[in-house]
């Protein structure tokens, strides 16, 4: 059962069409990955999953909800979540208050500006933020400041936060990128696990071919704004398509 439908979507600037009439289904408890080069109208499809685009064209919707002229916060409270490329934290917090905020204002139901020092009194969410990082294997971390954080560490961080909003569909924009071979490894047996005990659909946008065939069961490749092949991993790494156009013959 799909809990993601994309039809005909189309989104213009201007002169430049960057989608044409996308058509997507993302399937339940599945990691499901958006490839393409720079310019194949990722970010643009991304942005508009998440409320940052309204497209010109289409439809989107999510447990059989539209998503479109919804804001972002709205569209994270239904259950979709989206971990950005550059990590996104509260570098000045602690690792524990990273996470109490959030677990604040997803119980009170909004983000206040007073969120920041209500946490340092809420001794009754300390529980579930100390599950959720021991979820993200950072308990011992709880107390370090989210700068002094790696950037694999940071992005553990994020997706700590994350799950604080129990999302259904988790939109993951190049979770790996800028990050060494190592870090990237740990991110992908991470987001494993995550899926694993959460049952969390994901979507990855990627250029990390490495990641991609580590995780997804399906991937849709993008080429100037209209998917070229979906298909499974296998399919996809001999398609000739795909080979000439992306992959070449890179090693996996």
């Amino acid at each position: 059962m799909a809990i993601l439908e994309i039809k005909n979507v189309g989104k213009r600037f201007g002169g430049l069409q960057a989608l044409g009439d996308v058509n997507l289904s993302v399937a339940e408890n599945t990691v499901h990955a958006i490839i393409g080069p720079n310019g194949a109208g990722k970010s643009t499809l991304l942005n508009c999953l998440v409320g940052k685009l309204i497209p010109d064209t289409g439809s989107v919707t999510f447990q059989g909800q539209s998503l479109l002229g919804r804001k972002p916060h709205e569209i994270n409270q239904m259950g979709v979540s989206r971990v950005f490329q550059t990590p996104e934290i509260f570098a000045d917090l602690t690792v524990m208050e990273n996470i109490m905020i959030p677990c604040f204002a997803h119980r009170d139901g909004s983000f206040k500006m007073n969120a920041f020092a209500a946490v340092r009194g809420q001794g009754d969410i300390k529980d579930q933020a100390e599950a959720i990082l021991d979820d993200v294997n950072m308990l011992e971390k709880r107390d370090m400041h989210a700068a002094s954080l790696s950037r694999g560490d940071k992005r553990r961080l994020e997706m700590a936060m994350c799950l604080v909003q129990e999302p259904k569909l988790l939109l993951l924009d190049e979770p790996t990128a800028g990050m060494a071979r190592a870090d990237t490894n740990n991110t992908i047996d991470l987001l494993k696990e995550i899926k694993e005990k959460r049952d969390i659909t994901m979507a990855i946008i990627e250029h990390d071919m490495h990641v991609v065939f580590s995780m997804a069961e399906r991937i849709t490749v993008l080429a100037q704004g209209t998917p070229l092949v979906e298909d499974t991993p296998d399919n996809i790494k001999g398609h000739p398509k795909v080979r000439e156009a992306y992959l070449g013959e890179a090693q996996v």
